[in-house]
């Protein structure tokens, strides 16, 4: 059989290989794509696109739970079923839609995941391919829990699946994940347990505004138990129950079901990289400024799959793909400058971050000044009832520059961008008190918060 070659053969079909074979396909390259599940990648198809519809259904329940007895007279019940077909909505078209722009656009397939037979060789669907670049863009996928009764573990793509929600469920892991579905199901109607292996959630995020987040998750009713190591799940008659290490003893939860949030690792189990000379490491495929793989200089890696130091979210990816991009078609000029990023829990309330927490200002040496103030009497939350909203900013007392902003409130995800305005704009705190801004409107409150 004759031997398939190409210019550029890209693993992934999520937001940064698909953007890698469009752009090299349009300037006349001959390029092929694969992937192992429906096209379209993780965002579109079973993460933040439609995680963000099933927030979206509860962020207008708990608004009308604001606002009962001050003008709205009862707090709409969820139909689960009616709002998973809503989801669907959203997702169902995206392989197919994906699958008809690549063809489109030139661009070959394969649906599966390949394998490396040597630097510039593949084998995919019992095809060998030559491939003067390949792209390795496969994402993340949930990291599995080695314990017994891990079979028993469901993971977020079985829990925007639901047909139905169990009564009860219990969610191994804080993380986005886990917070983000644990507050869906939560005002949905499950009872929900959070176990986590730290002393708190959200771990890499500011201590200060997380425990506002932990007191309202509380107080919507998700039980959390912390320093806590799973080591065991079992199948009861009607449950499974979870066995957990505390303080030396050994205890458990019930649940209807149990879902697996401890966290994602790099997709490349099934890539056979050492027989491509592919270098990784923990975090994922190994990259230099240009994005462009340690040992296998014919490797580029890109996304969340690429140990390149960013945050494995799809705005990163674009910016990575852009860089990989520019790399294959101009040669290695386009050097990984990232600008700071910010992140989103889409709890309710939202929680955002943009650059440093005090105790990494702090790591580093800088002289700041830290302001942080609990605001729920500012004309933003009380107009809706808001009970939480607070605020911590982390400012290079020299410059007067912004080192890190960390928010929790209705539309701290919006907010957060003004802070990226700001960092990525160099804008001194008086830059921004100066400036004048729509009232009353959220975005106008990051001037009081520097």
């Amino acid at each position: 059989m004759a031997i398939k070659e190409y210019d550029v053969f890209v693993i992934g079909t999520g937001t940064a290989g698909k953007s890698v074979a469009y752009e090299c396909a349009s300037e006349g390259m001959k390029v092929a794509i694969a992937d192992n599940r429906e096209f379209g990648g993780t965002c579109a198809n079973r993460g933040c696109d439609p995680k963000k519809v099933l927030v979206g259904i509860t962020e207008a329940m708990q608004l009308s739970e604001n606002l009962k007895g001050k003008g709205i007279v009862s707090v709409p019940k969820i139909d689960w079923a009616a709002l998973q077909k809503f989801k669907s909505t959203f997702t169902d078209a995206v392989p197919a839609s994906t699958e008809k722009k690549l063809k489109e656009a030139g661009i070959e397939m394969y649906h599966q995941s390949p394998k490396f037979l040597d630097e510039n060789t593949l084998s995919v669907e019992g095809k060998t391919i030559k491939a003067k670049k390949i792209v390795i863009a496969t994402g993340q996928k949930p990291m599995e829990l080695k314990i017994p009764g891990r079979d028993y573990l469901k993971v977020s793509d079985d829990f925007l699946e639901l047909e139905e929600l169990p009564e009860s469920i219990v969610f191994v892991g804080a993380g986005y994940i886990g917070m983000e579905f644990a507050h869906i199901a939560a005002r949905c109607g499950a009872k929900v347990t959070v176990v986590e292996f730290g002393d708190r959630p959200l771990g890499p995020f500011e201590a200060d505004i997380v425990s506002h987040l932990t007191k309202v998750s509380e107080k919507l009713g998700i039980k959390f138990i912390f320093n806590a190591k799973v080591s065991e799940v079992e199948k009861l008659q009607k449950n499974y129950r979870v066995s957990f290490q505390k303080n030396g003893k050994t205890d458990s939860v019930d649940a209807r079901m149990v879902f697996n949030t401890a966290g994602r690792v790099p997709s490349i189990d099934d890539l056979d990289l050492e027989k491509g000379n592919v270098s990784f490491i923990k975090g994922g495929i190994s990259v230099n400024e240009f994005l462009q793989n340690t040992t296998n200089k014919s490797v580029y890696a890109c996304g969340d799959v690429s140990a390149s130091g960013s945050l494995p979210l799809t705005p990163t990816s674009s910016q990575e793909a852009r860089i990989v991009s520019l790399n294959i078609r101009k040669g290695n000029h386009t050097k990984m400058d990232f600008p700071p990023v910010p992140s989103v829990v889409f709890t309710i309330p939202k929680l955002a971050s943009i650059g440093l927490t005090e105790e990494e200002a702090k790591e580093k040496g800088y002289d700041f000044v830290v302001e942080y103030k609990s605001v729920p009497k500012w004309f933003n939350a009380k107009h809706i009832n808001e009970e939480v909203y607070a605020y911590k900013t982390i400012v290079d007392k020299k410059r007067n520059l912004v080192l890190g902003a960390h928010i929790i409130s209705s539309e701290a995800g919006e907010m957060i961008n003004l802070f990226v305005l700001a960092m990525c704009g160099k804008l001194t705190t008086e830059n921004l008190k100066a400036m004048i801004f729509a009232y009353p409107t959220w975005g106008n409150d990051i001037k009081g918060m520097v």
